[in-house]
């Protein structure tokens, strides 16, 4: 349901704005957008998104708002008149609006779904000129010259990146192996990056309007700062945004090869390889963080919205993409195969089983709720479903894993807070082979509960544990 007062308050910013006399028509909350809510509406014909912050979450929540929204929109215009294919904005909130803080721009026609894209033969020709365009549009971004309005923009240097990220990490009370012994690597392998450069931020699948033609809109601006260009490419490299497509590294699109070697045609600077590591292993660890981050948004009643808590359980995900990627620079002899499988269908009997009762409240979540759903509600039921299975796997093999993990951590000689503290630290080897299997047998059990059909999971067992 749309609130009512809402739609009053948008009907009269939108006279006041776009002229009198108009209707306002088509309202609706678009899908996604656990940071940010986006509104599609129409007014006197003419086709707009409001873009505003969500209920419940103010402008300071650390970790996810980016810059202003008001900033942000000043960006989109500098970015436009600088060429780069971002929508206009067409009005600001004010505080005597009642809308909150947010915009409004014109809406970019095409798709941002990236399952509704990707692979998909109505978008085949467009997903071909992907590669070119998405290195265009960044390259027109990076050589945006230096203004005051970007000079007020924030800047850290890697370094400071990685203690920012490390600093939430440990305030959440994150202790996940493989993510300590990431932040270990990146600040050993931190590259200078003083140069300062305009970047997105969050430029990925998702992200981007696509139409028949290709690139129509870069949309989501809120995490645009100052920066090294490189981190934009690795992002949009990061596992966790090839939505399906794992063996395709550019946005589940293209090779990282291939757009590299574009975005050097339309740049004219050649991408360091070395650079480009350190920058990927950030921005994967960085979406684990944000995970973490979503999930004590929620914890903390900032936003008690469902979909933070199921992103909150995105972390395994992270430990998957940061094992292949490590695996890549790393000793051949330690990717030997793993005995490893998801354990078999108990036959229950007796007393209800609390996974039962899991499975029958996400089979009338599916059969009865769902289908009569539109909108963002059928989104919310569909994540709602997504919850109740990780639950369900969680109550039927969350001690089974819980014991083989201690087994072989004590086969090891640490426990979990020793190994954690010992891999931040470097004291601790992951190349030691006892250790580097505990760390993918543990990925595999969390990611098998957490999120059984991410491409990753298909992708590490095909290499670690062949059928």
């Amino acid at each position: 349901m749309i609130d009512e007062t809402f739609q009053e308050k948008l009907a009269e910013y939108c006279s006041k704005t776009f002229g009198a006399g108009g209707e306002l028509a088509d309202v609706q909350r678009l899908s996604g957008g656990a940071s940010m809510e986006s509104w599609a509406f129409s007014y006197r014909g003419e086709d707009y998104v409001l873009r505003r912050l969500p209920y419940g979450l103010s402008p300071d929540d650390d970790g996810l708002r980016g810059v202003p929204l008001a900033t942000q929109a000043d960006v989109i215009d500098l970015a436009r008149s600088a060429g780069v294919t971002a929508p206009e904005v067409r009005g600001r909130l004010e505080p005597d609006d009642g809308l909150g803080d947010g915009f409004i721009m014109t809406k970019a026609e095409g798709e941002t779904l990236p399952h509704k894209i990707l692979g998909n033969p109505e978008y085949a020709e467009a997903e071909s000129r992907l590669t070119a365009q998405c290195a265009r549009e960044l390259a027109a971004i990076h050589q945006i010259k230096m203004n005051p309005l970007l000079q007020s923009l924030e800047y850290f240097s890697p370094a400071e990146l990685i203690r920012v990220q490390k600093d939430k990490y440990h305030e959440i009370g994150g202790q996940i192996p493989i993510y300590e012994y990431a932040f270990h690597w990146l600040e050993q392998n931190a590259p200078d990056a003083s140069d300062q450069y305009l970047v997105h931020g969050d430029f990925r699948m998702g992200n981007l309007m696509i139409d028949q033609q290709g690139l129509s809109a870069v949309l989501d601006w809120e995490l645009v700062r100052l920066g090294d260009p490189v981190q934009d490419l690795a992002y949009l490299c990061t596992p966790s945004w090839r939505f399906g497509h794992y063996e395709k590294e550019a946005g589940g699109f293209d090779s990282a090869e291939s757009f590299l070697a574009a975005y050097a045609d339309a740049s004219g600077a050649e991408v360091d390889p070395d650079r480009f590591r350190f920058w990927l292993v950030y921005s994967t660890l960085w979406w684990g963080v944000a995970c973490m981050v979503m999930g004590q948004i929620w914890r903390s009643h900032g936003d008690r919205s469902l979909e933070r808590t199921v992103i909150g359980r995105r972390v395994s995900e992270v430990e998957i993409d940061l094992a292949l990627l490590f695996e890549e620079i790393m000793p051949d002899a330690l990717s030997m195969s793993l005995d490893w499988s998801v354990p078999d269908q108990q036959n229950v009997t007796g007393e209800t089983s609390y996974g039962e009762l899991l499975t029958a409240l996400d089979e009338w979540n599916a059969k009865q709720v769902l289908p009569g759903l539109k909108g963002h509600d059928k989104f919310q039921s569909r994540v709602a479903g997504n919850a109740l299975g990780i639950a369900r796997r969680q109550a039927e093999w969350g001690s089974g894993y819980r014991d083989a993990a201690g087994a072989r951590l004590a086969a090891i000689g640490y426990d979990h807070r020793q190994l954690c503290q010992g891999l931040s630290q470097g004291d601790i080897e992951i190349t030691n082979s006892a250790v580097w299997d505990h760390l993918r047998l543990s990925a595999l059990e969390r990611l098998s509960i957490d999120q059984p059909k991410y491409a990753g999971l298909k992708v590490a067992l095909n290499k670690w544990s062949p059928s």
